[in-house]
């Protein structure tokens, strides 16, 4: 007896041959099936012969079986081998089947997914349809014309992609009547729906899903998700956050450290990126999104060690050696800074970011030529001749014209920096106001009221519905000495709408100016009281610490400040100004430094902040340093009176008071052309006091025979 007839001849009582040796591996079926049959090998077309009446009457179950055991084979032999005719085999078995037993639900979805997985979609799809006239509750048949639909959905464009999206979500919704807890089914309807735009729905469908399953990762996930497309990263965050900490997955902490970063939380950003990592470790998507994270929070170090880690993982990581190199940037060591861009250029060649970098640190460098050269040639090789951009390229061309307007103005080229702000007023819509804005500041830099006025002016009049440039030449019309007029303009934009809160900003900030103490103390009161956002609570404690500040109410101005830095922590301006006024008043020196440290590093080419570096230096007695960080400000806001007085202060606390006395006269001359708002006469009076004691010394050191002046 060989093999085969003894594996048959044990066959259990009651178990069908056909069936039963399905479960036998492929070939040995294939073999067997013909042995049992007579036949040496296989034939499409062979049948055992049926009598015709009697197959009209019932169906023949012996031959459907033994077509469908083939057609089964057929099928597993061609989607393993890749065999087109066994594809085809499979097909006329599948037929040859249904010949048999006409009715056969089984074999008729059999027959409609074979056509599915064989490429055949189109009939797949007709076999489906028949089904589903025939039983309209045909699972399988709504299964697959919902899979078929789904997989054609990125192959198709405009018209017919919203028609196939259509068709995928009616055979769904079907799906989720006759399967009502199956979770995948509610999760792939609510995708369908998001892809529709129809979030209402959507949020019902992954609700439906949650309470089926309310701890799969999947649900949650796609809750999180549909929140964060909506743009209520908050929500995102909320769901992740219904998770127990011990009960998510790497997943989830992920994509709550990408809520947090919409959220501009960074500090909550990196701790969930941070339990992803441990959870899943040498994960290098998620090591990206905790270097970022410490990055944003100003956690420079830490990111560095993250991003070193990354780039020895996969040294090819273009990016973030980009990153590395702003850190080095950051962190005042520009020629390590160059290097690290300088291996990253042939990875990434085409890379507008890495370019940007380079011009950064260029103009930290005080390399304005080479610096402005790279910008050029960006958006030289970026421009089109119509004039024409998509929306992301005007978004990075505002940037790389700005920075070319703040390096011109840096350089004392102020028509070339008002060219450049000019080609960002060409792009219109909301990129004009940004423009005005800057030609506005860098004729102000430059001390150029008239020409400063005559733009808000025109700007005033090309975007007469834009609040902002409203304000801009309210602001600009009160500066220069029509109070009443920029006023009356500015309390005109006000219209009793939410909107209000920036018209009472602007009004504080003039009144600040105009020291009219109560009247700004009244508008920052309106101000607040309209104040739900986060940034929008911030402004309001910047600008009664301001407030507090230019009345020398220095302690009421440090506990706003510091209630500024409770919202935002990493928010320059104000670790700026409280560090500069600490120092200023020679107290809690080593906190000032660390704040002004902190803003320089976010902000490195910041001449104020270099300025306030400079000062609490001279301060704390290192003037070496003092000098160091006064010069890099004075090269960079060289009509800044005050960097010219503090450098003074330099020179003369070192012994260079030739040079003290050149930056003093300066200082007057800067004070002589500013607004009477940025001239405090008390301030006047102590460069002038100074200028001419150092004048006095000067005299007196010449007269002396033989005594020669310390020289720089």
């Amino acid at each position: 007896m060989t093999l085969l007839s003894r594996t048959f001849s044990i066959l259990p009582f009651g178990i069908s041959k056909f069936r039963y040796a399905s479960l036998l591996p492929a070939a040995a079926f294939l073999l067997a099936a013909h042995t049992l049959t007579g036949q040496a090998s296989p034939k499409k077309s062979a049948a055992p012969v049926a009598d015709k009446s009697a197959s009209a009457i019932a169906p023949d179950h012996a031959s459907s079986y033994y077509h469908y055991g083939l057609a089964h084979l057929y099928e597993e032999m061609a989607v393993n081998a890749g065999r087109p005719d066994y594809a085809t085999q499979a097909v006329e078995e599948y037929k040859l089947a249904l010949d048999a037993d006409p009715d056969s639900l089984t074999l008729q979805d059999g027959l409609a997914d074979l056509y599915f997985k064989i490429g055949r979609i189109r009939e797949a799809v007709t076999a489906a349809q028949e089904q589903i006239k025939k039983n309209p509750d045909d699972l399988e048949a709504h299964s697959l014309l919902g899979r078929v639909y789904l997989r054609s959905l990125g192959d198709m464009q405009g018209a017919q992609s919203n028609q196939m999206l259509q068709l995928a979500i009616t055979e769904y919704e079907k799906l989720a009547q006759l399967k009502p807890d199956d979770v995948e089914t509610r999760l792939l309807l609510g995708q369908l729906y998001g892809l529709n735009h129809d979030s209402a729905k959507a949020e019902a469908e992954f609700k439906a899903a949650q309470k089926i399953d309310s701890n799969s990762e999947e649900v949650v996930l796609n809750m999180a998700r549909l929140y964060s497309e909506q743009g209520d990263a908050q929500r995102a965050a909320d769901t992740i956050l219904g998770v127990p900490v011990g009960d998510r997955t790497a997943r989830m902490e992920f994509a709550l450290g990408a809520s947090y970063d919409q959220l501009k939380k960074p500090k909550d950003a990196a701790a969930s990126y941070q339990r992803a990592l441990d959870l899943e470790p040498d994960n290098l998507d998620t090591e990206r999104g905790l270097a970022s994270a410490l990055l944003a929070d100003g956690q420079l170090d830490q990111a560095l060690k993250v991003l070193n880690q990354i780039v020895a993982a996969e040294p090819q990581d273009a990016q973030s050696q980009i990153h590395i190199s702003e850190i080095q940037r950051r962190q005042g060591h520009y020629d390590d800074a160059l290097t690290t861009l300088k291996k990253a250029k042939p990875l990434a060649q085409d890379s507008l970011e890495l370019s940007y970098n380079e011009a950064l640190i260029y103009d930290s460098l005080g390399r304005y030529d080479d610096a402005t050269a790279v910008l050029t040639k960006i958006l030289a090789d970026a421009s089109h001749s119509d004039g024409r951009y998509a929306d992301g390229e005007k978004a990075n061309r505002a940037i790389f014209l700005d920075r070319l307007g703040i390096i011109y103005g840096e350089e004392g080229k102020t028509s070339e920096a008002v060219s450049a702000y000019k080609q960002i007023t060409d792009m219109g819509g909301e990129y004009a106001l940004r423009g005005y804005q800057g030609q506005v500041s860098a004729y102000r830099d430059a001390h150029q009221w008239k020409e400063a006025t005559a733009v808000a002016a025109e700007a005033a009049t090309a975007l007469p519905k834009e609040r902002g440039v409203q304000l801009m030449y309210a602001g600009q019309l009160t500066d220069t000495g029509k109070v009443a007029e920029g006023l009356a303009l500015a309390k005109s934009q006000l219209n009793g709408s939410p909107e209000d809160r920036d018209v009472h900003v602007a009004l504080a900030q003039m009144y600040i100016r105009l020291k009219r103490w109560k009247d700004a103390s009244a508008e920052i009161d309106k101000s607040e009281a309209t104040a739900t956002k986060p940034d929008e609570k911030l402004y309001v404690d910047i600008l009664r610490g301001t407030l507090y500040d230019r009345q020398k109410l220095y302690d009421e101005a440090e506990a706003e400040f510091r209630k500024a830095l409770l919202i935002d922590p990493q928010n320059s301006l104000v670790l700026n100004y409280l560090g500069y006024m600490l120092a200023d008043r020679g107290v809690q020196l080593p906190e000032a430094l660390t704040m002004i440290r902190k803003a320089v590093e976010l902000d490195p080419q910041n001449y104020a902040y270099l300025d306030s570096l400079g000062w609490v230096y001279f301060k704390s007695g290192q003037y070496a340093l003092a000098e160091e960080n006064l010069r890099k400000a004075n090269e960079r806001g060289n009509s800044d009176p005050t960097v010219h007085d503090h450098l003074g202060e330099v020179y003369e606390k070192t012994g260079k008071l030739k040079l003290a006395v050149s930056q003093w006269e300066r200082s007057m001359t800067e004070y002589a052309h500013s607004l009477p708002a940025d001239a405090d006469p008390s301030d006047v009076a102590k460069v002038q006091h100074k200028l001419e004691n150092a004048r006095v010394k000067l005299a007196k050191v010449s007269a002396l025979p033989g005594k020669e002046m310390k020289q720089p």
